[in-house]
């Protein structure tokens, strides 16, 4: 019968909003506002899925984000399908496809099932011991049967339709977590004013109080309180509600982040919103109010359908209406397992329950039951029943004399309650300590690292009244208010309980199973082997059993399996310590972390304010770093090589027009600036005169070349530096590291104009012929603006800082224009231009003009192990200075070796071999191997200028080796080479003058 567990009233679903979805391929019924747990329990379904080793049937245990068992995948349609969710945290929608896990040919007959029988065997570690032979299998057998056996769903294989995005939030107080607590944090910090952002994972807030029958708050339900709250806080502008919200994450600096689901619940979401909201909060102050997680109990065969915390039987009553069973005994140690019990049996369940603690300990929380039987001093000794539990078994026990005859209770549920664990996941990933209260037996937030206060069950404290009461004074605290209040909360809460590592049994301990990790079917007695191999460290134990490394994080079990540790170990559970807590919290999708991030946004192009110019014109296109540059630009019937050329022959010749807007830049400005640069740059600065510019190589610490690129002096305060275009963010987050923690005492801001400047490159022996034209404010005459200077005007009416240098060896200009005024500047010197044959160049013959003249690249010619000198930049090293970053890594002897690798020039013997960069230089093609490597070719051109190939190349004390003839390395073999100067056209440099030289190769 549909809905056969479903209560005839009560909870808080909306009964007139009926829906249904489908349970490997079975239709199921439900309403608004279940979840899909709470829909299958109404439907009386209790086998949700197998368990990773065994294959064991595995039913709900818990009502939230703790659910070891109910892992299921989730189909929304095309490309929204994914597996491993949990069944207790999905929202029920109408028309979901849900399917378990871990099984073949089917949930209910498992052929998996067989490892079951196969346990004895298959204890902890006997992968270590078994798949040892033959070494040959390990990768054709035995590892992937291993994985094809892996206990979890199987990842989509299509792309994911759904669109996720990120969002950055600022406020002064973040409050985890909306139960009592949070909520009365949230109420107290929002109060003051102050910027509050509330939020909790669950689809409405209230956490516990969403279940409770009986409580009442300042004299209203426990319902009624909620609402309240929740009315004023929606009410307030500086406070944000995320519900559907779990924080996953809680990082240096107080950044946590955050994940929300946006459209889950919706059953024809609009296709504008993204499925799933990360959020990166930086709140100045953190109030954590996330709980407690209710423990099992440890006994034989606890892991059969049927078996649920006790909580979640009390939530699943109160909060959804569902029984979970009709006839339900409830196992416990402790005292808050009696609310739960009168609940059941106020929704007119059959209830029993079976405690571990003699009568006499028994408190108050037993005047709550009453009409209901109790079984004061039993053990749980075992359960009945095959894909849904039948039974308890139970026996009397009296410590220190053992147990007594069994009985089985009949019951089609058991809730268990083997006391509570605070959930310090997010303080200690925070970095705060833990401290271990005996009293509770539970590890809670000790000292704290990072600006956060931890309030409610979460600190250890579970009475309804105080949690209130600290909630509150935790949120006003973070406020900065440091205000109190007392709330009356009715009935007090049952707390406290007996704790019981593994239930007391009178079969041998060694052939018991009692499960600690649901998921990973992780026993007591795995544990105990574990401690006998050797593996007594709490991490150790952890990676050898796998306990507590399944998708809940253990959440369920590290506590018992650490309190068992503890007694095994005869040591106290704070000597024995805690796991690590590491994020996420709770699973996270890989949508939600990469965001837009996919696609053509996986690794973003960046363009050029000239790109479309260059695709008008027909560029070819290459990836620099993240920029798109033009790479040459070719004519009908050109192929690379002969566009290169002509490009090459008009910058030599005439003019060519060149977009070099990718170069980083970086404005550096205050005071100090002068001084900054003097130590940021092995060279002299101080003299600098506004109006000119120098070139600087920038070291690292080690000595050995990071970037480089033209500075321009603009005035006594002011520097504009240009960089390598792929090097930008590398050298202002250089600079920025040296300006906070090595010189925070200079007067200066460096900041990035990149994308404010474009910059247009005229250069050829015509280039001021094309630029004067247009040009106010600046005298473009030699003699009044020579080489490496810079000028302050206007280009076609609008403002350029206009640099004379020069990357070719030509007369040259670098115009920095505003990047939105770049295409009308550029558009009118090409068309000026035309008459003087200008030509639009690329990066390809850009490299092949630089080359010719012997300029560097940084990343070519250099590889991380470069020195200036090495390159025969000595001069830019100032002997004078007192300090600069890299001197005294430059002064280590070995820095100044005659073998050192130098830069050199090399031709081909031959007059046509072209050398393979990269290609490997020797000095006797017939050495035995090994042979000894000299260097390699580092840059390597066809030059038109010559017509003859150029190479250059880092060669073992190379300048010392001009004239000699070594060899380089071809895929057939080897080319001779003659080693030259490095400078293959215009060695007097007369062409960046404008005067016109032949070119000379210098064999």
């Amino acid at each position: 019968m549909a809905q056969s567990n479903r209560l005839p009233t009560g909870g808080r679903i909306d009964r007139a909003r009926p829906l249904a979805f489908t349970f490997n391929g079975k239709t199921v019924e439900g309403f608004a506002g279940d979840t899909v747990a709470s829909a299958l329990l109404a439907n009386g379904i209790r086998l949700v899925g197998r368990s990773f080793k065994y294959h064991r049937p595995r039913g709900i245990l818990t009502h939230g984000a703790d659910e070891p068992n109910a892992l299921l995948k989730v189909d929304r349609g095309p490309g929204r399908a994914d597996p491993n969710n949990r069944a207790t945290v999905i929202e029920a929608v109408g028309g979901l496809k849900l399917s378990s896990q871990n099984h073949w040919p089917s949930l209910e007959h498992d052929i998996g099932a067989v490892n079951d029988r196969l346990s004895p065997v298959l204890v902890a570690g006997f992968y270590y011991k078994t798949f040892m032979w033959p070494r040959s299998f390990w990768d054709k057998l035995y590892e992937p049967k291993i994985r094809a056996a892996a206990g979890l769903g199987v990842a989509p294989d299509v792309a994911d339709a759904d669109r996720y995005v990120h969002r950055n939030a600022h406020c002064d107080v973040l409050v985890v977590g909306a139960g009592p607590a949070g909520l009365a944090a949230a109420l107290a910090a929002s109060e003051t004013g102050k910027r509050v952002i509330l939020a909790d994972e669950q689809a409405e807030m209230g956490g516990s109080l969403l279940a409770e029958r009986t409580a009442t708050i300042d004299g209203v339900s426990a319902a009624q309180w909620v609402a309240q709250a929740l009315s004023t806080l929606a009410g307030r502008t500086n406070v944000t509600l995320l519900p559907r919200t779990t924080a996953f994450g809680y990082y240096n600096h107080n950044h946590v982040v955050l994940t929300e689901r946006v459209t889950d619940h919706l059953e024809k979401p609009d296709p504008k919103l993204p499925r799933e909201r990360l959020w990166q909060v930086r709140p100045q102050e953190v109030v954590i109010a996330t709980g407690a997680h209710e423990r099992p109990l440890s006994f034989a065969d606890n892991d059969r359908p049927g078996i649920m915390l006790a909580e979640s039987v009390r939530t699943y009553i109160n909060r959804y209406g569902v029984a979970p069973g009709r006839r339900i005994v409830f196992a416990t140690n402790g005292a808050s397992a009696y609310e739960a019990a009168a609940d059941a049996k106020a929704a007119g369940l059959d209830v029993t329950i079976v405690d571990t603690r003699p009568l006499s300990a028994i408190g108050p929380e037993k005047e709550r039951v009453s009409g209901i039987e109790i079984l004061a001093g039993h053990t749980v000794v075992g359960s009945t029943g095959g894909k849904g539990l039948t039974g308890l078994i139970v026996a009397p026990f009296t410590a220190g004399k053992g147990v007594g005859a069994r009985r089985t209770l009949p019951c089609d549920c058991a809730g268990v309650s083997g006391g509570w664990t605070p959930s310090v996941h997010l303080f200690s990933q925070s970095r705060g300590k833990l401290a271990f209260r005996a009293e509770i037996d539970a590890f809670v937030p000790g000292i704290s690292v990072q600006k956060e206060r931890s309030a409610g069950a979460c600190e250890g404290t579970y009475d309804l009244g105080s949690i209130l009461a600290e909630g509150w004074a935790a949120g006003s605290g973070a406020a900065g208010a440091g205000g109190s209040r007392l709330f009356a909360a009715a009935p007090a809460t049952p707390t406290g309980f007996a704790p019981a590592r593994v239930l007391p049994t009178d079969d041998d301990p060694k052939k018991v199973r009692a499960f600690l990790d649901f998921q990973n079917d992780v026993t007591a007695k795995d544990i105990r082997l574990a401690v006998r191999e050797g593996f007594e460290s709490v991490e150790h134990v952890k990676r050898y059993t796998t306990n507590g490394m399944a998708s809940d994080q253990g959440k369920t079990s590290n506590m018992a399996a650490l309190g068992l540790l503890s007694e095994i170990l005869e040591k106290p559970i704070p000597q024995v310590g805690t796991t690590t807590f590491r994020p996420p919290y709770t699973p996270v999708t890989f949508g939600a972390i990469i965001g837009s991030a996919r696609g053509a946004l996986f690794d973003p192009i960046r363009t050029a304010p000239l790109h479309e110019w260059a695709v008008e014109h027909g560029a070819r296109f290459e990836n620099v770093s993240l920029w798109r540059r033009a790479w040459y630009f070719p004519k009908a019937g050109e192929d690379m090589h002969a566009a290169v050329k002509r490009e090459c022959k008009a910058v030599r010749e005439s003019v060519g027009i060149f977009d070099a807007s990718t170069l980083g830049k970086i404005e550096v400005k205050g005071p100090d600036a002068a001084e900054f640069l003097n130590r940021i740059y092995p060279n002299a600065w101080l003299k600098l005169e506004p109006g000119k510019c120098r070139y600087g190589l920038m070291l690292k610490e080690d000595g050995f070349i990071f970037d480089d690129g033209v500075v321009a002096r603009l005035a006594p305060d002011l520097f504009h530096v240009t960089t390598t275009t792929g090097g930008a963010p590398r050298v202002l987050a250089h600079m920025e590291d040296y300006l906070q923690t090595e010189w925070p005492d200079l007067n200066v801001f460096a900041t990035s104009t990149t994308e404010e400047w474009a910059v247009i490159a005229l250069q050829g022996p015509r280039a001021r012929d094309v630029l004067a034209p247009f040009v106010t404010g600046i005298d473009l005459a030699g003699a009044a603006f020579p080489h490496m200077a810079v000028r302050v005007g206007e280009i076609c009416g609008v403002p350029t800082r206009l640099m004379r240098v020069s990357f070719t060896g030509e007369l040259g200009f670098e115009i920095n224009v505003p990047a939105d005024h770049a295409r009308a500047v550029w558009e009118a010197l090409f068309d000026y231009g035309q008459r003087f044959g200008i030509t639009p160049y690329g990066t390809e013959a850009m490299h092949v003009l630089r080359a010719e003249r012997g300029f560097i690249i940084v990343g070519q010619e250099t590889d991380g192990t470069v020195t200036p000198d090495d390159l025969g930049l000595s001069g830019m090293v100032s002997k004078l200075k007192r300090d600069f970053v890299g001197k005294r890594s430059l002064a280590r002897p070995d820095m100044a070796l005659a073998d050192r690798k130098q830069l050199v020039g090399l031709a081909s013997v031959d007059g046509r071999t072209v050398l393979d960069e990269g290609a490997q230089i020797v000095a006797d093609p017939a050495q035995k191997v090994p042979m000894t490597m000299l260097g390699h070719v580092t840059s390597s051109y066809l030059s038109p200028s010559l017509d003859q190939p150029i190479a250059l190349a880092l060669v073992a004390g190379g300048r010392a080796r001009m004239g000699q003839t070594l060899h380089v390395t071809t895929p057939t073999g080897f080319t001779a080479v003659t080693v030259t100067e490095p400078v293959f056209v215009d060695p007097e440099g007369k062409r960046v003058n404008g005067v016109q030289t032949e070119g000379a190769l210098h064999a």
